[in-house]
Protein backbone atom coordinates (compact mmCIF):
# COMPACT_ATOMS: atom_id res chain seq x y z
CA UNK A 1 0.00 0.00 0.00
CA UNK A 2 1.49 3.08 -1.05
CA UNK A 3 1.44 5.72 1.78
CA UNK A 4 -0.30 9.11 1.17
CA UNK A 5 2.25 12.32 0.72
CA UNK A 6 -0.16 14.13 3.13
CA UNK A 7 -0.45 11.59 5.70
CA UNK A 8 3.53 12.04 5.75
CA UNK A 9 3.89 15.51 5.81
CA UNK A 10 1.12 15.57 8.76
CA UNK A 11 3.10 12.92 10.43
CA UNK A 12 -0.42 10.65 10.87
CA UNK A 13 -0.23 7.60 9.99
CA UNK A 14 -3.49 6.26 7.22
CA UNK A 15 -5.65 3.79 7.49
CA UNK A 16 -4.80 0.30 6.25
CA UNK A 17 -6.16 -2.85 5.97
CA UNK A 18 -6.46 -4.82 9.36
CA UNK A 19 -7.61 -1.19 11.44
CA UNK A 20 -10.42 -0.73 12.97
CA UNK A 21 -12.98 1.72 10.63
CA UNK A 22 -13.35 5.04 12.24
CA UNK A 23 -17.05 5.68 12.89
CA UNK A 24 -19.08 7.96 11.23
CA UNK A 25 -22.32 10.09 10.38
CA UNK A 26 -22.74 12.15 7.32
CA UNK A 27 -26.12 13.25 5.29
CA UNK A 28 -26.58 11.82 2.42
CA UNK A 29 -28.52 13.89 -0.53
CA UNK A 30 -31.59 14.34 0.82
CA UNK A 31 -30.30 15.21 4.34
CA UNK A 32 -30.89 12.45 6.18
CA UNK A 33 -27.95 10.69 8.40
CA UNK A 34 -26.03 7.80 7.03
CA UNK A 35 -23.99 6.25 10.83
CA UNK A 36 -21.47 3.73 9.34
CA UNK A 37 -21.60 1.48 12.20
CA UNK A 38 -25.35 0.91 11.75
CA UNK A 39 -25.02 0.15 7.90
CA UNK A 40 -22.63 -2.43 9.14
CA UNK A 41 -25.29 -3.98 10.60
CA UNK A 42 -26.32 -5.00 7.34
CA UNK A 43 -23.37 -6.06 5.78
CA UNK A 44 -19.76 -4.60 4.62
CA UNK A 45 -19.72 -1.67 3.16
CA UNK A 46 -17.97 -0.45 0.44
CA UNK A 47 -17.00 3.65 0.77
CA UNK A 48 -15.50 5.61 -2.18
CA UNK A 49 -13.95 8.91 -2.10
CA UNK A 50 -13.97 11.17 -5.03
CA UNK A 51 -12.39 14.70 -5.18
CA UNK A 52 -15.49 16.16 -6.76
CA UNK A 53 -18.91 15.32 -8.52
CA UNK A 54 -18.87 15.92 -12.38
CA UNK A 55 -15.16 15.93 -13.01
CA UNK A 56 -13.99 13.33 -15.60
CA UNK A 57 -12.51 10.95 -13.00
CA UNK A 58 -15.37 11.28 -10.66
CA UNK A 59 -17.71 10.64 -13.19
CA UNK A 60 -15.57 7.55 -14.50
CA UNK A 61 -15.42 6.13 -10.67
CA UNK A 62 -19.07 6.84 -9.67
CA UNK A 63 -20.39 5.38 -12.88
CA UNK A 64 -18.04 2.57 -12.95
CA UNK A 65 -19.69 1.69 -9.22
CA UNK A 66 -23.28 2.14 -10.35
CA UNK A 67 -22.57 -0.35 -13.71
CA UNK A 68 -21.18 -3.20 -11.11
CA UNK A 69 -23.62 -2.44 -8.12
CA UNK A 70 -25.60 -5.78 -8.70
CA UNK A 71 -21.79 -7.31 -7.73
CA UNK A 72 -22.07 -5.52 -5.08
CA UNK A 73 -25.17 -6.63 -3.73
CA UNK A 74 -24.91 -9.68 -4.59
CA UNK A 75 -22.66 -9.97 -1.39
CA UNK A 76 -25.02 -8.55 0.93
CA UNK A 77 -22.52 -5.11 0.55
CA UNK A 78 -23.77 -1.31 0.45
CA UNK A 79 -22.32 1.39 -1.33
CA UNK A 80 -21.34 5.05 -0.15
CA UNK A 81 -19.49 7.88 -2.26
CA UNK A 82 -18.33 9.99 0.10
CA UNK A 83 -16.96 13.68 -1.21
CA UNK A 84 -16.86 17.07 0.33
CA UNK A 85 -19.26 18.70 -2.00
CA UNK A 86 -22.63 19.69 -0.42
CA UNK A 87 -25.80 18.21 -0.66
CA UNK A 88 -27.45 19.74 -3.40
CA UNK A 89 -24.39 18.95 -5.90
CA UNK A 90 -24.05 15.30 -4.96
CA UNK A 91 -28.01 15.41 -5.50
CA UNK A 92 -27.65 16.24 -8.54
CA UNK A 93 -24.41 14.54 -9.45
CA UNK A 94 -26.18 10.78 -8.40
CA UNK A 95 -29.54 11.89 -10.13
CA UNK A 96 -27.51 12.65 -13.44
CA UNK A 97 -25.61 9.49 -13.05
CA UNK A 98 -28.37 6.98 -11.90
CA UNK A 99 -26.54 6.53 -9.05
CA UNK A 100 -28.71 3.34 -7.25
CA UNK A 101 -26.43 4.11 -3.94
CA UNK A 102 -25.86 7.44 -1.54
CA UNK A 103 -23.64 9.85 -1.85
CA UNK A 104 -22.93 11.35 1.42
CA UNK A 105 -21.57 15.07 1.98
CA UNK A 106 -18.55 15.60 3.89
CA UNK A 107 -18.58 19.00 4.21
CA UNK A 108 -14.96 20.08 5.41
CA UNK A 109 -13.69 16.85 4.77
CA UNK A 110 -13.27 15.19 7.92
CA UNK A 111 -14.30 11.77 7.48
CA UNK A 112 -12.04 12.35 4.24
CA UNK A 113 -9.29 13.01 6.07
CA UNK A 114 -9.24 9.91 8.39
CA UNK A 115 -9.93 7.18 5.49
CA UNK A 116 -8.39 8.87 2.33
CA UNK A 117 -6.49 11.65 3.47
CA UNK A 118 -7.33 15.28 1.50
CA UNK A 119 -5.22 17.19 -1.49
CA UNK A 120 -3.05 19.28 -0.10
CA UNK A 121 -4.06 23.46 -0.37
CA UNK A 122 -7.32 21.95 -2.66
CA UNK A 123 -8.77 20.04 0.65
CA UNK A 124 -10.81 17.94 -1.38
CA UNK A 125 -10.63 13.94 -0.47
CA UNK A 126 -8.03 12.06 -1.94
CA UNK A 127 -9.63 9.11 -4.22
CA UNK A 128 -9.71 5.66 -2.55
CA UNK A 129 -12.35 2.29 -2.25
CA UNK A 130 -12.10 1.37 1.46
CA UNK A 131 -14.03 -1.99 1.87
CA UNK A 132 -15.01 -2.28 5.99
CA UNK A 133 -16.25 -5.81 7.24
CA UNK A 134 -19.29 -6.11 9.04
CA UNK A 135 -17.21 -6.54 11.95
CA UNK A 136 -15.88 -3.06 11.18
CA UNK A 137 -11.97 -3.92 10.07
CA UNK A 138 -10.61 -2.59 6.80
CA UNK A 139 -10.51 -5.32 4.75
CA UNK A 140 -9.03 -3.41 1.33
CA UNK A 141 -7.57 -0.26 0.56
CA UNK A 142 -7.27 1.09 -3.00
CA UNK A 143 -6.17 4.38 -3.85
CA UNK A 144 -5.41 6.88 -6.54
CA UNK A 145 -6.29 5.90 -10.13
CA UNK A 146 -6.99 2.90 -9.44
CA UNK A 147 -9.80 3.22 -7.33
CA UNK A 148 -11.77 4.59 -10.42
CA UNK A 149 -12.64 0.49 -11.06
CA UNK A 150 -13.91 -0.75 -8.21
CA UNK A 151 -13.22 -4.37 -8.99
CA UNK A 152 -10.53 -5.14 -6.59
CA UNK A 153 -12.83 -3.80 -3.50
CA UNK A 154 -15.15 -5.75 -5.14
CA UNK A 155 -13.32 -8.73 -5.38
CA UNK A 156 -12.19 -8.27 -1.70
CA UNK A 157 -15.74 -7.43 -0.12
CA UNK A 158 -16.90 -10.35 1.88
CA UNK A 159 -19.72 -11.60 1.44
CA UNK A 160 -23.03 -11.70 4.10
CA UNK A 161 -24.10 -15.54 4.74
CA UNK A 162 -27.13 -16.10 2.50
CA UNK A 163 -26.56 -13.37 0.18
CA UNK A 164 -26.22 -13.80 -3.62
Amino acid sequence: MKLSLLALLLGSAPLKVGDRAPDFTLSDTDGKPVTLSKALEKGPVMLFFFPKAFTPGCTKQTSSYRDRYADVTKKGAQVFGISVDDQATLKSFKEKLNAPFQLLSDPGGKVAGQYSGLMPVVKLASRANIVVGQDGVVKEIVTGNDAVDPSTAISACPSVKGAG
